[in-house]
């Protein structure tokens, strides 16, 4: 998922300590991704799993329900940059498209070049399923305009999904904040965009989340993504009381409603995150020094590039230890470790030498200035 996973240009001016809670959500969340699929393809962690089969299960199967940070954060940031009020959206929303969509499609372009990388050089030393063949021009191509669940070709690297929902939901969200601009309803105008994200959110909960067959498409996810939205316009501190208890409603009785229907625990943790940032997604610490939050605003701001590059980096460390480690459950574990803390460190030059030059680049690029003008 960016998951809002990277770094967001509507926080690249802020300090260290604002929006700490928020970092250090997108910090942690990547790191569970990157376990949950370290023991979920194996092969070293089934060496793990005679060992510690209970944490090792428990990261194959459960921790995935992390990416549900990302989405909530992601429609938080979303609402923070179209619609920072709740009284607006975007005036051109396919310039906020494209420039979503140029944020997000090159560094993930460069990492699915990178998979398909590590899955020739990993067959060269395992055989396992895991390893993508050898990718099609089309199926390249759909990659390029983050297409290929929609298509039904095979992901080039695990997650490859999350980018692609993502730019769905920036773009969906764009539309409806746009539509809901060209209404002229009072005297709830003011309401008017929470309410009707609260009623999206709500359809997602309780019609398109509850159909796996939805779930290649921005609907099955806009449910959590609206929840986050909301969370941003309860946390404005500048709003009423009895304003941010009207939004504190329009976010909470949805998802409530949608766990009595249908308890599922990521919706639960979805609707928790965003109450934790109602509460403390805005706050900045002024008694704290900005140094103490430089390694959590560090973490998250790679978090994304993580999320791209983990999955070829663990695949070959995994496909070295195979081939000529020991198959020792200490060796072996060694090897999730090492596979672990690679993927932060290449996630962080990932970051710094990739997806921060790119990002310039784009932002630069004559034909993209042209589509925005």
């Amino acid at each position: 998922m960016k998951f809002e996973v990277g770094t967001n240009p509507t926080l690249k001016n802020a300090r260290p300590a604002d929006y700490a809670t928020i970092n250090l959500l997108k910090a942690l969340s990547a790191q569970l991704i990157v376990l949950h699929h370290l023991a979920f393809y194996g092969p070293m962690a089934d060496h793990t799993r005679t060992a510690l089969p209970e944490l090792v299960d428990w990261l194959a199967q459960d921790a995935r329900i992390a990416v549900q940070v990302f989405l909530v954060i992601g429609g938080f940031l979303a609402a923070k940059s179209l619609s920072p009020k709740g009284l607006s959206g975007p005036a051109n929303p396919l310039s906020a498209i494209v420039r979503r969509y140029t944020k997000l499609a090159p560094p993930f372009f460069v990492a699915m070049l990178l998979a398909v990388a590590a899955s020739w050089l990993a067959g060269l030393w395992m055989t396992h399923d895991a390893i993508s063949a050898p990718p099609s021009g089309a199926q390249l191509l759909a990659h390029a305009f983050l297409l290929q669940d929609v298509l039904a070709y095979d992901a080039l690297s695990a997650g490859a999904w999350y980018v692609a929902i993502d730019l769905q939901l920036y773009a969906l969200f764009s539309i409806l904040l746009w539509a809901c601009s060209h209404a002229s309803l009072q005297p709830m105008s003011a309401y008017l965009i929470p309410a009707l994200t609260a009623i999206a959110a709500g359809a997602s909960l309780l019609y398109f989340n509850l159909d796996a067959d939805w779930d290649v498409w921005a609907p099955y996810f806009l449910g959590s993504y609206g929840l986050g939205a909301l969370a941003w316009w309860a946390s404005d501190p500048t709003r009423r009381p009895r304003s941010t208890a009207v939004l504190l409603l329009l976010m909470a009785v949805p998802a409530l409603f949608a766990l009595t229907v249908d308890f599922r625990s990521r919706i639960a943790l979805a609707l928790l995150v965003a109450c934790g940032l109602v509460a403390f997604g805005r706050m900045q610490s002024a008694t704290t020094a900005p140094g103490q939050w430089r390694l959590v605003s560090v973490a998250g701001n790679i978090s994304f590039s993580v999320f791209l590059v983990h999955f070829p980096v663990c695949l070959v460390i995994n496909a070295a230890f195979t081939r000529f480690a020991p198959q020792d459950v200490l060796v072996q574990t060694a090897g999730v470790i090492l596979a672990w803390i690679a993927s932060i460190i290449a996630g962080a030059l990932f970051h710094y030498g990739v997806e921060l030059p790119m990002g310039r680049a784009m932002m630069w690029a004559p034909g993209r200035r042209t589509l925005l003008a």
